[in-house]
């Protein structure tokens, strides 16, 4: 293989797909990236088993050819060659890469051992607008599992049915699920897409205005954007139902300024992130939250004035999870329902109800 390209086109696609690479395998070929150089084309591909994607730029093909380099090596090298043509000539063994007046060589693998990417998926599919999905994604990919005791719970949830869509993930501890319109589908679907994937398809595809469509077949699905195409597989089993989670009723209701919690939560936060579960109390009662935390290192207790309906209560919550859940909502008043320091309680906007946030309290020793 012998082909010449811009080394800002050639970093550009390097680092789209290195994410793809694995990490931790016994199989060397899977943490490298294939160079197929094919016409007047190169083409860059790797995959970990679950997540596969390919970038295709222009380059000078002298020689057609195939050969799989150390992907993070090579994607580190490269990017240092981003103002200059570069030529790479591989062989059997090693790649030469030639820039300016230098040549550095690389080992390299046959491509022969590099799995199949399967980019025929087009059975069924959806349409949204790219902001919508992007929204989708960041409202809902934070609280899935980051573990594999439960796999699926690594994944986020789209249930298409007509022209509406909801997207749902959860961790064990707390739940996200928000609700909007798809602007065509195939059919009602149910699907559950890895979080890892899904942050990949958010950079991949462009900001602004636009359409996506996501393609689902045999459990795989496939997006392409700008000469990218990205594949991964779906995970199989049964979702949670959220139906059977999300309370219906609620005895406490707190209508707050969204900034003015935030400002709060996030000082309490400071003196306890070093404890396990950075444990902040919310004390709710007439018409103001005391939100207190306490650790070796001090003490902090604050009003927020709120609007409240129903009765007192005292609850005690992992910081890091409501401020996440509070940073993604994006009216200017938000509403906080509790049932009791036990019980779940819900985070949603003030007037919009297409986001909801559903976090399990922390029992403490007043609680217990």
């Amino acid at each position: 293989m012998k082909a010449v390209c811009e080394g800002i086109d050639l970093s550009e696609a390097v680092l789209k797909v290195v994410k793809a690479c694995a990490t931790k395998t016994t199989v060397p070929v899977l943490e490298c990236i294939k160079l197929s150089a094919v016409n007047d084309k190169l083409t860059l591909s790797a995959t970990d088993g679950e997540l596969s994607i390919c970038k295709t730029i222009k380059a000078e093909v002298y020689e057609e050819g195939d050969v799989c380099v150390p992907g993070r090596y090579f994607s580190d090298f490269i990017k240092k060659l981003e103002g200059v043509q570069i030529t790479l000539s591989a062989g059997s063994k090693k790649m030469d890469i030639i820039y300016a007046d230098s040549q550095t060589d690389m080992q390299v693998l046959p491509a022969d051992d590099f799995p199949k990417i399967d980019i025929d998926i087009n059975e069924n599919s959806f349409k949204l607008k790219t902001e919508d999905l992007k929204k989708f994604i960041s409202a809902t990919s934070f609280c899935c599992a980051a573990d594999d005791s439960r796999p699926i719970l690594k994944g986020c949830q789209f249930v298409i049915n007509g022209d509406d869509i909801c997207v749902t993930s959860l961790d064990g501890f707390r739940l996200a699920t928000i609700t909007g319109k798809v602007l065509s589908s195939t059919g009602n679907m149910e699907l559950v897409c890895p979080a890892r994937t899904l942050n990949e398809i958010e950079k991949m595809i462009p900001d602004g205005e636009g359409e996506t469509e996501i393609f689902v077949q045999r459990g795989m699905i496939l997006v392409s954007s700008d000469n990218t195409v990205l594949t991964s597989r779906l995970y199989n089993g049964d979702f949670i139902k959220k139906e059977n989670i999300i309370p219906r009723d609620f005895t406490t209701m707190v209508r707050v300024e969204k900034n003015a919690l935030k400002a709060s939560i996030e000082r309490a936060a400071i003196l306890v992130r070093s404890d396990k579960n950075s444990l902040i109390i919310f004390d709710v009662n007439t018409d103001r939250i005391e939100i207190s935390s306490n650790s070796e290192i001090g003490n902090v207790q604050e009003p927020v004035k709120a609007t409240i309906e129903g009765k007192d209560v005292r609850i005690a919550m992992n910081s890091k999870f409501i401020i996440e859940a509070v940073n993604a909502l994006d009216e200017d008043e938000i509403v906080l329902a509790f049932n009791s320091q036990i019980q779940p309680f819900i985070c949603e906007n003030g007037n919009s109800k297409d986001k909801l946030y559903l976090i399990l309290p922390v029992r403490t020793a007043n609680n217990a």
